[in-house]
């Protein structure tokens, strides 16, 4: 179930075994703070996702662009997960790619679906929004290994070296 739309959800929605999949929308400002804090709580990473929170304007534009997509898993009410990506427009064909920067489900609600709910609704945008390909990046740690076994279950998993270059300011 999805629902694209800012407004409140209905009972039947919220008391539903099966979490409501909501596509955020500029107007979704509260939802995105909270999906914030799932990020942070899920990752151990409270300062990057809540110490320098964006101002409203910022998630506003952001939320309002077409080049990110934030999705939150909603469950009794709660945020129970969530996919931040980026939509890339590619240069060399009219095609794009969709980039999964964060994907997270609450502690309390895993081995549920939510992750793969949420990746099954990027992947319906993705497809409307003619990104031909999905990919996601994932750390080898044996914190990652069930990430890294939904991934391998979805796609094909590639072997490749990552390099951060720091930008001098």
């Amino acid at each position: 179930m999805v629902e694209r739309l800012s407004g409140k959800l209905d009972a039947k929605q919220e008391d539903s075994m099966l979490p409501v999949i909501r596509h955020l929308t500029a107007d979704d400002l509260p939802l995105m703070e909270r999906l914030l804090t799932l990020f942070g709580e899920a990752f151990e990473d409270m300062e990057t996702y809540t110490a320098h929170r964006p101002s409203a304007g910022y998630l506003r534009r952001l939320l309002g662009g077409d080049s990110f997509i934030a999705l939150a898993a909603l469950k009794d009410g709660a945020v129970a997960g969530g996919i931040a990506a980026y939509q890339l427009t590619k240069f060399e064909q009219e095609r794009s790619e969709i980039y999964i920067y964060d994907l997270a489900v609450a502690a309390a609600h895993r081995r549920q679906g939510i992750a793969t709910a949420l990746l099954q609704e990027l992947k319906k945008i993705a497809a409307v929004r003619g990104a031909y390909v999905m990919f996601v990046q994932a750390d080898t740690g044996v914190e990652d290994e069930p990430a890294i076994a939904l991934y391998s279950k979805l796609g094909v998993r590639e072997e490749v070296l990552h390099f951060d270059i720091p930008v001098d300011a």
